[in-house]
């Protein structure tokens, strides 16, 4: 991560770290508020860009745009299948897509390539039970955000 590393910093790292889904940077901050951390807003979204800038978090959009975030793996960058109704994710295999950008890459003379992939769908646990007459890919959304960030430790 890019900057200073201070307490409250740490504590958005801890915090990221404890979700196993995609958060965002408001659920984060309200997340550490409620275990008493006192931090703004403004410095978990610093803290989270600076994540991102060095390799330290994923980031992906939801349907409307905006920015969630997760802990990359150790292994590296993946891409993710999120579902836009209750906003668990899954990573995928990519490989494909990681070869496609280095080929580009290597025909243009282009370096520093980066790319962005956004896969959504609709979970299993999501799916409607398919009444009849009902087409099998239609859902409600989820009425608010807290349920994007339900697997996040307490």
């Amino acid at each position: 991560m890019d900057g200073r590393r201070t307490p409250q910093r740490s504590a958005v790292m801890h915090a990221l770290a404890s979700c196993q889904d995609f958060v965002s940077a408001q659920e984060l901050h309200n997340r550490l508020v409620e275990n008493g951390i006192r931090i703004g807003l403004t410095t978990v979204y610093r803290a989270l860009r600076g994540l991102e800038a060095s390799g330290g978090a994923d980031v992906v959009r939801d349907d409307a745009g905006e920015r969630l975030y997760r802990t990359r793996p150790a292994d590296g960058h993946r891409h993710y299948l999120l579902c836009r109704a209750c906003g668990r994710s899954r990573p995928v295999d990519s490989d494909v897509v990681e070869e496609w950008a280095g080929r580009i890459a290597a025909a243009t003379g282009y370096a520093a390539v980066e790319h962005t992939v956004e896969l959504t769908g609709v979970c299993t646990t999501c799916q409607p039970s398919g009444a009849e007459g009902e087409p099998p890919w239609h859902w409600e959304h989820a009425p608010d955000t807290p349920g994007r960030a339900r697997s996040c430790a307490s």
